[in-house]
């Protein structure tokens, strides 16, 4: 029985194992898609203007989908958030980010500034819709290039801790299909929180209700993948 039981344990890792190494294979897929698109986007809304729409259409799908789903749009169907994942990733040192960064202040202060600022172009630039569009494609190549340094010094998700459109889909779907743990299950190995790409610690969820800063949670579900209890789950 001892033996028997040895195999099929060991024949759950390997599936669990399996399962998490698909999950990840089929999300870098669709991130090289994604970040690739972006690249072309970014560099073709230099010749035509009109791209820079997207971005407003961006915010739209970000936070509606967030209302439902939490902030899934930014796991891998966000073109930046993709982006990162594959490209930035391969410069970034993968430093942890600091709690402030993620922190109310500074994410109101971002979002109110790019807002002030979008708002005052706007009005000035009206109606023309190719200037409009233009500083749209301005204000994305100024805040990628701003991301590209926070993640040559921090982390390749570090701009999507203060990205506005990020802040907003965290806030609007903080307790939507929020990330379940079986306490009893957990024996806190922290597989969890290595494969998060948001930096979080699932575990912590085993000692208290939530773990800080939940709204983050990309809903990926690699933490769910990797961990050898099957202690993390979300709903359905």
């Amino acid at each position: 029985m001892t033996e028997r039981g040895d195999k099929s344990s060991e024949k759950g890792k390997e599936a669990r194992k399996a399962a998490f190494e698909e999950a990840r294979r089929s999300r870098r897929l669709k991130q090289v898609l994604l970040g690739t698109f972006f690249v072309v986007l970014l560099v073709g809304g230099w010749f035509y203007s009109l791209i820079g729409y997207f971005i407003p259409l961006c915010m739209v799908a970000g936070v509606g989908l967030a209302a439902f789903r939490g902030r899934k749009w930014c796991n891998w169907m966000c073109p930046r958030g993709s982006f990162a994942d594959t490209y930035m990733k391969v410069i970034s040192p993968g430093r942890k980010m600091p709690g402030w960064m993620r922190g109310t202040p500074i994410r109101l202060g971002v979002l109110a500034f790019l807002m002030a600022m979008l708002t005052f172009q706007i009005v000035r630039l009206w109606p023309d819709p190719y200037a409009i569009g233009k500083f749209f494609v301005v204000l994305l190549t100024i805040t990628t290039v701003v991301g590209v340094f926070m993640a040559l010094f921090l982390h390749q998700r570090a701009w999507c801790s203060i990205c506005p459109i990020g802040s907003l889909s965290s806030w609007a779907g903080k307790n939507r299909y929020r990330l379940r743990m079986d306490k009893d299950a957990c024996v806190s190995c922290g597989l969890c929180a290595k494969t998060c790409p948001m930096q979080l610690s699932p575990q912590e969820m085993k000692e208290s209700e939530v773990m800080a800063f939940r709204g983050d949670c990309l809903k990926c579900g690699l933490c769910a993948k990797a961990c050898p209890k099957q202690a993390l789950d979300f709903p359905g």
